[in-house]
């Protein structure tokens, strides 16, 4: 069976407009390939991330990590990281690795079905995976969702209470 299929256009485009941060890395490079550290077959390691210019009236931030090349209508979620606290700027890489943090922010399921950071994973020899690494500032303390809510689920609610993103977007491909 072949997955040849149009690549999917970018997630965000398509939802409502809001403001704009930065968010850096010194594991991945945007547009770059991530390195296997950060592949499920690798070391599955979430990577280091640290976001800065975010509106003054952020009052907590969800990190995402999220492929819109799964060959599947839906995409592919890797990272849902809900309710860190406004003063936490960055996460050091491995930061994924527990369903809870000590802050008090948690992990919803991904799509691997569980409560953490889940590396890249795309089919080998399919085309360029994006992942997209997403730091929504919200203007709540908390998104009234619990850890069993879906990826589907903690985006409606973001759609409601979203003020900003930075976005850092490297790709991965598994070679035949």
């Amino acid at each position: 069976m072949s997955l040849d299929r149009p690549v999917a256009p970018d997630p965000y485009e398509l939802l409502p407009k809001c403001g704009a941060f930065t968010v850096t890395s010194t594991d991945v490079t945007d547009g770059q390939q991530l390195p296997d550290a950060h592949a499920f077959a690798g070391g599955n390691t979430s990577p280091q991330l640290s976001w800065s210019g975010f509106p003054a009236e952020t009052k907590a931030f969800v990190v995402t990590c999220y492929d819109p090349d799964a060959p599947t209508p839906s995409g592919f979620w890797h990272w849902i990281l809900v309710n860190l606290p406004a003063t936490v700027t960055e996460l050091p890489a491995g930061a994924g690795a527990t369903e809870r943090l000590d802050n008090g922010a948690f992990h919803v399921r991904n799509d691997f079905g569980t409560k953490n950071f889940g590396g890249a994973a795309p089919p080998p020899n399919d085309q360029v995976h994006r992942y997209y690494f997403v730091v929504h500032a919200i203007d709540v303390e908390a998104l009234d969702v619990d850890s069993g809510a879906t990826p589907a689920v903690v985006s409606f609610n973001l759609a409601f209470h979203t003020l900003a993103r930075a976005i850092l977007t490297p790709t991965y491909q598994i070679p035949a």
